[in-house]
């Protein structure tokens, strides 16, 4: 009996089993290789297309262009910029002789550490900028003042200051003024209307310069010249100047200012500057006492911190151009000149038509009229006992006879050792700070 014929397996189930195959076999693609294989070829072709640019450059190196892709994550534009100049540095250096890509990167990393270490020192200081101590206050030049008021206590060197910036530099005082007198013999340079509004103001709170002072109220004032309870004719006839464009730049010198300012700002046009100046509370005391009868020097002592204490707080808010006697005595000629151009720069009052001269400061400065500061430089180098120390600020006894214990005597130290604390804070600036901490008066 003949066996039946094999049946034919397809070559799929072979190929499991086994059998050998021919190598064309291996090589039959469906629709979906085909589809596969024709998609990358495209893609390939097009990577090709893209990166042949790249194959064509001079450098065989991989990282010539490393810094093309480099991205500096919130970078300011000064650094984006630097980092534009380094790339056409590098552009520019490639096509010079001998020169590496390895050389080149590393030039750029010296270049952008130092970008980056200019960049630490700009944010440096701009943080000290941002916590740097409050200095005097700053009105902006834009903001201009016609004029400036010179703050100061009697006896305290404002007529020489007033008087060489009038004389010397040019600025407006106006008139009439008081004249000279035999304790002050180159004038006060103080318009007369001034000083009688000035005192009218006073008056009507039943006050004076000299008594009572630290009470002035200047809004009562405003009232009772609204009420027509205090006369305003002198004061009119001072603001047709002070508001007189024509005038600027003005100057308007009389202490009591130092009192009376906030009343006056609310009759000017436009807001002043302001020059403050101040001098040895001894010294003052001692030319008062010398001037003034039954002036003793505790009275003096006291009418220093009330006058110097209230021409800060009342010019706060204005543009300042800080002084003090001593210096302008020691260098008169430049004092006098900072202040104006300190005036100009910084407060925005109008340059005056003259720079100071040495020809004008020797006319009319007079070291010998400072006799008290002589005299006090003399007690100080006799006794030379120090009884307080402010910082680098040493305050010496005054008395002859270190022993009176009188109650004249007590009294007079306690209100002198206040006034030399604020003397001393003048000196280092503490005294213009805000939530400065003034003496207080029994």
């Amino acid at each position: 009996m003949s066996s039946p014929p094999k049946r034919k397996l397809p070559a799929r189930k072979l190929r499991k089993r086994g059998h050998d195959q021919s190598f064309v076999s291996y090589i039959s693609f469906g629709l979906y290789s085909t589809a596969c294989i024709g998609c990358f070829l495209v893609t390939y072709a097009l990577a090709l297309a893209i990166l042949f640019p790249l194959l064509n450059t001079a450098s065989p190196d991989a990282n010539t262009d490393v810094l093309e892709n480099v991205h500096i994550p919130h970078a300011p534009d000064r650094i984006v910029e630097a980092a534009s100049a380094v790339r056409s540095k590098l552009h520019h250096l490639r096509k010079g002789n001998g020169v590496t890509d390895e050389s080149l990167l590393n030039a750029a990393k010296q270049e952008f550490e130092v970008m980056r270490a200019r960049k630490r020192d700009m944010a440096k200081n701009a943080k000290k900028l941002r916590n740097r101590p409050a200095v005097d206050n700053v009105s902006s030049p834009q903001h201009k003042s016609p004029g400036f008021v010179v703050l100061g206590m009697h006896r305290s060197g404002t007529s020489m200051l007033s008087g060489l910036l009038v004389t010397a530099c040019g600025y407006n005082v106006g008139g009439p003024l008081i004249g000279a007198a035999f304790d002050n013999e180159r004038g006060f340079y103080e318009r007369i209307d001034v000083v009688l509004q000035n005192d009218a103001f006073m008056w009507g709170q039943q006050i004076s310069w000299s008594a009572g002072a630290r009470e002035y109220d200047a809004e009562k004032a405003l009232k009772q010249k609204d009420n027509n309870k205090v006369k305003f004719k002198e004061g009119e006839r001072a603001l047709k100047f002070l508001n007189d464009p024509s005038k600027a730049p003005w100057l308007q010198k009389d202490p009591r200012m130092c009192i009376t300012l906030k009343t006056w700002l609310k009759l000017l046009d436009k807001e002043p500057a302001v020059v403050f100046t101040y001098r040895h509370p001894m010294e003052v005391a001692m030319s008062l006492n010398k001037r003034e009868k039954n002036f003793g020097l505790e009275r003096g002592l006291r009418l220093w911190i009330v006058y110097n204490m209230r021409a800060v707080q009342n010019s706060q808010d204005l543009c300042r151009v800080l002084s003090s006697n001593e210096a302008i005595l020691a260098d008169p000629l430049n004092e006098v000149q900072r202040i104006s151009d300190e005036l100009t720069s910084k407060c925005g009052v109008p340059s005056p038509p003259n720079r100071v001269t040495q020809e004008e400061v020797d006319k009319f400065v007079d070291p010998t009229l400072q006799h008290n500061k002589k005299k006090r430089e003399e007690e100080e180098a006799k006794h030379r006992k120090v009884i307080a120390v402010y910082d680098d600020c040493k305050v010496y006894d005054y008395e002859d006879d270190p022993n009176d214990l009188s109650p004249k005597r007590m009294r007079e130290l306690e209100m002198y050792k206040k006034a030399m604390k604020m003397y001393c804070d003048f000196k280092s600036g503490k005294a213009y700070e805000p939530g400065y901490e003034w003496p207080e008066l029994p």
